[in-house]
């Protein structure tokens, strides 16, 4: 027996989430006859803080067909192969968190587990030296993956570093010419049944926009998930503190880093996000611990360009909804919850969030058991996500009152249980589809001081010999590879020319799978 499907789709705000939204469902949606209309306002203004993105931003592009190259010329982007943070565990300190795979195992046992004995003993190298996408990053270099055997060159794994305003400008573009009808203005009234479910938004002008599906990408505000439905906010700043942002853009100083810069400062951290007409900059801070006025004057003196911008202040509250999806309204992005850009992920839940409404799409029914289990893997999302940001913060030997106040917090049980099962024997286990992986973690529990204290006791069965040849190899390889690819500049200029032929009649240049797999 089918059911009633649904027939109409209704997005609340643009931006980055309302256009990465209209763009998929446009897409998946477009072939079952489903009408998708956003709503938007030219008087509300988009948060612009977030440009950098991490790798399965690549799969998005994929699967909606967008050229890559077009992408990077169309949006002055440049590649990303990680995150560089410096001054984190201590004044002069820097580590370095990679994209893709690092080593290899030997047998059934991890590349992390062997260079981990190895460490303890003294006898590796710094973690880094073994990727390929830290070395090219620290060198200046990118190229794409090859396909060939017995390189690292076949697995190099990146994202993107864009502005994400006009991210939302190109896929508005895409989704428009695939049926999306935009309507501008701002909502009057929300309509409801007498069940509480959605039933229409009134705009200022009087006209009725009905849906059996709504979308809230509202921002912050939640027009719908929380002014309307009250699905409720988990304040996590117990956890994370920092709820103050300052961005602005300056000039280009040289050719662009292909990776994106964290600098710790006294009551938070400063990014440095790099494109290729212009840097993108912010601080990230707690107002606990800093007045305004002095974020101010810390984010100017740290600045290495001419400033082209007016500073943009922002104020958040890290966590997220305690019901991102209710009855038939889904948010995204800002409505759904927001946590801080350390890792550069506000973009991945936005995609996330996309990809799981497509897996557990529904009809007009709306069955508990599926809201229920989206909601349930968005919570698990969310939450790892906060505990990757944490560890940052109190695994350091920073000095000052903030970073004291971030020593002092108590880990949520689920990162707790990672710390202990690292420090006893280097064990890193990934649960279910948390989003980072064994190697992120390993990098940055490793960049942050943390050392277990003794090492998988499996590792014995390996002879030392042939593990400390194997990591001699692989860092002479690395080391080899980075050295034969261009500089990243000369990649993008090679490859991303800023003069690609558009598409006349959508704007934007589809692909089928041009560049394979990275």
């Amino acid at each position: 027996m089918s059911g009633k499907p649904i027939q109409r789709v209704v997005i609340l705000g643009g931006g980055t989430a309302g256009w990465m939204a209209a763009a998929s469902l446009s897409k998946f949606l477009g072939p079952l006859g489903v009408a998708i209309t956003l709503i938007e306002s030219e008087r509300i203004g988009t948060v612009g803080v977030g440009e950098a993105t991490i790798p399965p931003i690549m799969d998005f592009l994929r699967v909606l067909g967008i050229d890559e190259d077009e992408i990077v010329a169309r949006l002055k982007a440049t590649f990303k192969l990680g995150i560089g943070f410096r001054d984190w565990t201590k004044k002069g300190s820097f580590y370095f968190h990679p994209f893709g795979p690092t080593g290899f195992g030997m047998g059934s046992i991890a590349f992390s587990s062997y260079w981990l004995k190895m460490m303890l003993e003294g006898k590796a190298d710094r973690l880094e030296e073994y990727s390929m996408q830290a070395v090219a990053a620290r060198e200046g270099k990118f190229m794409r993956p090859v396909h060939a055997p017995n390189t690292p060159l076949n697995k190099i794994t990146y994202a993107l570093h864009f502005d994400a305003t006009e991210f939302a400008r190109y896929l508005r573009v895409f989704a428009e010419a695939r049926g999306v009808v935009r309507h501008e203005g701002m909502v009057r009234e929300v309509k409801q049944h007498d069940d509480g479910f959605i039933d229409a938004l009134v705009l200022e002008n009087g006209e009725k926009i009905e849906g059996d599906l709504f979308l809230d990408c509202s921002g912050f505000r939640g027009l719908l998930i929380e002014e309307t439905l009250k699905a409720g906010y988990e304040d996590w700043r117990c956890w994370l503190p920092c709820d103050r942002a300052l961005a602005v853009a300056t000039e280009r100083t040289g050719p662009p880093a292909p990776f994106t810069l964290s600098t710790a400062r006294e009551a938070g951290w400063q990014w440095r996000i790099p494109l290729q007409h212009r840097i993108g900059n912010g601080l990230v801070y707690c107002s606990g611990f800093m007045r305004d006025d002095d974020a101010h004057a810390e984010l100017f003196k740290n600045l290495d360009g001419k400033v082209i911008s007016e500073p943009l202040p922002q104020r958040f509250v890290t966590g997220k909804r305690k019901k991102i999806w209710e009855k038939n309204c889904v948010a995204l992005g800002l409505s759904a919850g927001f946590l801080e850009p350390l890792e550069s992920t506000s973009i991945h839940l936005i995609q996330r969030g996309i990809a799981m409404l497509l897996k557990f799409f529904p009809d007009r029914d709306f069955e508990q058991a599926d809201i229920d289990r989206y909601n349930k893997i968005l919570d698990f999302e969310f939450s790892r996500v906060r505990d990757f940001l944490l560890l940052h913060y109190t695994q350091t030997m920073r000095e000052g009152p903030f970073w004291e106040h971030c020593r002092s917090i108590a880990f949520p049980d689920s990162l707790a249980e990672k710390a202990d099962l690292f420090l006893s024997h280097g064990r890193i286990l990934r649960e279910d589809t948390e989003l980072f992986p064994v190697q992120s973690w390993l990098f940055v529990m490793i960049g942050q001081g943390m050392r277990p204290r003794k090492y998988d006791p499996l590792v014995d069965s390996l002879d030392p010999e042939k593990i400390l040849a194997n990591l001699a190899d692989i860092k002479t390889v690395v080391a080899r590879a980075a050295e034969a690819m261009p500089s990243h500049q000369a990649f993008i200029d090679t490859h991303c020319a800023a003069n690609l032929q558009a598409n006349v009649a959508t704007g934007v240049t589809v692909i089928s799978n041009r560049h394979g797999r990275a």
